[in-house]
């Protein structure tokens, strides 16, 4: 391919993501990032500057997060744009060092009932697990309208609102979990301040009900003696953690917003392969675009930036990325 066509492939993909971060996840949630991202968008200077980092580093929540982490606030689009442009190092220093391991624990609301059909005890083990917020869903409260499930009855105000779809099997109790691990590029330790700062940093600033959703969270899980080890999923890595699972519980293996990180679409079919051939069950709760078997003919029937849900390659439902909200895929 012709150099100045790759360069010009990349500078509209940065662009594009940075105007669907805008028009699809934060707007209406949160006014600020929309503004910021659209105007990045359409700097081509700031666009030429992203599209020099890292691909797994040109996320815009990440770039936003990061700008808030150095200045200690956010800033608005002409101090950004003068920081980027005539003192990138500074930066960069930010980005190069963290990811957006967002760790969103609302997200088990939409995880819930899957867990729940499953066959009981379950042995939990998570890809991306970060600091391991969704590797306890039996010990949050949850509230789906008309249902609600207590697991947390020392943080009563401490409540994942989940509204679900008619046809969603809501569960009529938590799972029993017998074992937990997880795996992650980096795992987070919530007794280190500044990596629980930073999962805070990653909130989107106008979300403060889901800051506190976040650090009621971490209060729990620090309760807990959480096993995530330092790990790569497309290594043995995760055999070597499978290995240990209890054989007398139901094994699943279980991510969300996690493939998107692997740039390789062969990579993602190949984990996806591997997850088949699993003794036990797959849970992924990812971009439907993300896998050549399954998702991509659903591209159209949904709006806006939600996951697609599925149980062992089969798609279940659609998720709102935060748990906001959960819709069962009508089979018919």
């Amino acid at each position: 391919m012709n150099k100045n066509i790759e360069i010009e492939s990349a500078h509209e993909t940065v662009r594009k993501r940075y105007l669907f971060f805008a028009e699809k996840e934060v707007r209406e949630r949160c006014p600020i990032y929309e503004k910021l991202a659209l105007a990045i968008a359409d700097d081509e200077d700031l666009i030429s500057l992203i599209v020099t980092f890292p691909r797994d580093k040109r996320q815009p929540n990440l770039i936003l997060a990061s700008l808030r982490k150095l200045l200690g606030r956010v800033p608005d689009f002409s101090e950004a744009r003068e920081l980027m442009l005539d003192d990138p190092d500074r930066l960069t220093q930010i980005v190069f060092t963290h990811g957006t391991q967002t760790n969103e624990p609302g997200r088990c609301a939409t995880l819930l009932p899957l867990f729940c059909q499953l066959p009981q005890p379950l042995a939990l083990l998570e890809i991306g697990a970060s600091a391991g917020l969704c590797l306890i869903p039996d010990l949050y409260n949850y509230d789906y309208g008309s249902t609600t499930l207590s697991g947390a009855p020392e943080f009563p105000d401490f409540v994942l609102s989940c509204a679900a779809g008619a046809t969603v099997p809501l569960p009529a109790a938590l799972p029993l979990v017998v074992w937990r691990a997880g795996l992650d590029t980096n795992p987070l330790d919530l007794r280190n301040p500044e990596q629980k700062a930073w999962l805070e940093t990653l909130v989107w600033p106008s979300e403060t009900d889901r800051l506190r959703r976040l650090q009621q969270a971490m209060a729990l899980a620090e309760k807990e003696e959480l096993r995530i080890e330092s790990g790569d999923l497309h290594t043995d890595d995760l055999d070597r953690l499978i290995a240990r699972a209890p054989k007398d519980a139901t094994l699943v293996i279980f991510h969300s917003a996690v493939l998107s990180y692997t740039l390789d679409q062969s990579r993602r079919d190949a984990f996806a392969r591997r997850m088949a051939d699993l003794t036990g069950h797959w849970i992924s709760s990812e971009s439907p675009a993300l896998f050549s078997d399954f998702g991509g003919d659903l591209l159209g029937r949904r709006s806006g930036s939600d996951f697609l849900i599925a149980l062992d390659g089969r798609p279940i439902a659609w998720a709102d990325p935060h748990g906001a909200t959960i819709v069962w895929i009508d089979a018919t």
